[in-house]
């Protein structure tokens, strides 16, 4: 039995301690390149979603084609698809997002559950796009939108206990937020640090997260390339556009979600956007902190904000209290009508001078100057009476066309004297009078009975 003894415990110096120290080397090495290899070879995680909501006309489907980097976007209808590319430079590794856009009309409200399901739910991301060009729009739209989610996740039935994980995670998200540092550039993936699970939680401000939809949100403002055009034509002030954000930025607080404001025209902030929202969805390290100095270029991070910080805001109003209705400070101005903004098409000539036609057909006929004038003149005594009686006897060749007008210096005496004169001379001189003209023949009368008186005196 001895020798069997030894040589299954060889002494100190044996070959039997140097194999077992060869087997326990060659486990360690090949388990830590195994794990080496598992996470070399780890993929980054496929099924993410972003769920983007807004009326029509807010630029969502234009965003998101620009985040994807094409040049051309078509509208579609319903609910669209499409997808952005994700790419971990640090495991040079690639995946794709889902974008998951719902149509402006809430008729289609319905198909969220083709997007949206109690398995698909905690890898989702909703994305509320307010248009800046209509500002008055925009509370409005992020609380109907957010009405539209809030009741779609009801439906889904999910169990209390996950939703409430889902949504004290949020919760954990909002209050562990610390300002990012500068990261080196080849790491792109969040390294956890030691000192997570011992720091200080801050306790929920009294409006933030009461409405906890247990997954991340993203208010994204576009056009704010529109916020010049806005002071210019509208008279928009500073006011105007500290008290918008005051109001937007309650709304974040209340979901605990992050806000950004963007121009697809400018091309302002859309980086930013595709790298908060990888950051958020595949836990990329992210190092831009908050932006609050241009009023068109905001970022505000998730569990950076809080009432306070809001407050700074409210200093600016004059005219108007931030507890002030936004309806009624951020009006929808009057629309201008412009020529140039309406095609005038001209109207077919003939049928316009019809129209006039039967327009004045319809008009009570208005009695020319002379008739009115004729009776007025005859009866008020006229101080030429008696070229007015003796002008019916008269021909077309009648001796008053012979009669010269009177020099208007003359006074009014020696110009009646004057007419008189020169009408009875033309009679004198003229050797008959018309005949059948009662005026003539009464006139020829007495002037011939002048002309026998005056014989018979002579004789």
């Amino acid at each position: 039995m001895a020798p069997v003894l030894e040589k299954q415990l060889p002494g100190p110096n044996g070959s039997g301690d140097n194999n077992k120290e060869d087997e326990e080397g060659q486990n360690l090495w090949s388990s830590i390149l195994s794990e080496v290899s598992t996470r070399s070879s780890s993929k980054l995680p496929s099924g993410k979603n972003i769920l983007v909501f807004g009326e029509d006309g807010s630029g969502k489907t234009t965003l998101i084609a620009k985040l994807q980097g094409a040049d051309h976007n078509k509208k579609g209808r319903g609910l669209e698809y499409l997808y952005l590319s994700v790419h971990d430079e640090d495991r040079d590794d690639l995946t794709r997002c889902n974008v998951w856009l719902l149509d402006g009309d809430l008729y289609h409200k319905g198909l969220l559950k083709f997007a949206v399901t109690a398995q698909s739910l905690p890898d989702c991301l909703a994305v509320f796009v307010a248009d800046m060009s209509r500002p008055w729009t925009i509370m409005e739209s992020l609380q109907k939108w957010a009405s539209v989610l809030r009741d779609h996740v009801d439906k889904l039935k999910i169990p209390p206990e996950d939703m409430r994980e889902m949504e004290q995670r949020m919760v954990k998200a909002f209050q562990e937020y610390s300002e990012p540092e500068d990261a080196a550039p080849s790491s792109p993936r969040r390294a956890p640090t030691s000192g997570e699970d011992e720091a200080v939680v801050l306790p929920l401000g009294d409006n933030t997260l009461t409405h906890n939809l247990g997954i991340p949100v993203l208010i994204v403002c576009t056009k704010c390339d529109a916020i010049s055009v806005l002071e210019k034509e509208h008279d928009y002030r500073e006011e105007h556009f500290d008290f918008i954000q005051s109001y937007i930025r309650r709304f974040c607080l209340q979901y605990g979600a992050g806000l950004i404001y963007s121009s697809v025209k400018e091309e302002k902030n859309l980086d930013l956007l595709y790298k908060y929202i990888v950051h958020k969805l595949y836990e990329f390290q992210f190092t831009t902190p908050a932006l609050v100095v241009e009023k068109d270029a905001v970022f505000i991070p998730s569990g950076w904000d809080n009432e306070k910080k809001i407050g700074i805001l409210h200093e600016n109003l004059t005219a108007i209290r931030p507890e002030d209705p936004f309806e009624d400070f951020i009006t929808k101005p009057p629309v201008r009508k412009f020529v140039h903004d309406k095609e005038i098409n001209a109207e077919d000539e003939q049928v316009f001078l019809m129209k006039q036609q039967s327009l004045l057909a319809k008009q009570p006929a208005t009695p020319t100057r002379g008739a009115t004038e004729s009776p007025g003149r005859t009866a008020s005594g006229s101080p030429r009476p008696a070229g007015r009686a003796g002008q019916p006897s008269v021909t077309s060749g009648s001796p008053m066309a012979a009669v010269k007008k009177p020099d208007p210096n003359m006074k009014a005496g020696a110009a009646n004297e004057g007419v008189l004169a020169n009408f009875f001379n033309s009679l004198l001189s003229k050797k008959t009078g018309s005949p059948g003209s009662p005026g003539s023949g009464a006139v020829g009368a007495g002037v011939q009975g002048s002309a026998k008186k005056t014989e018979a005196g002579f004789d």
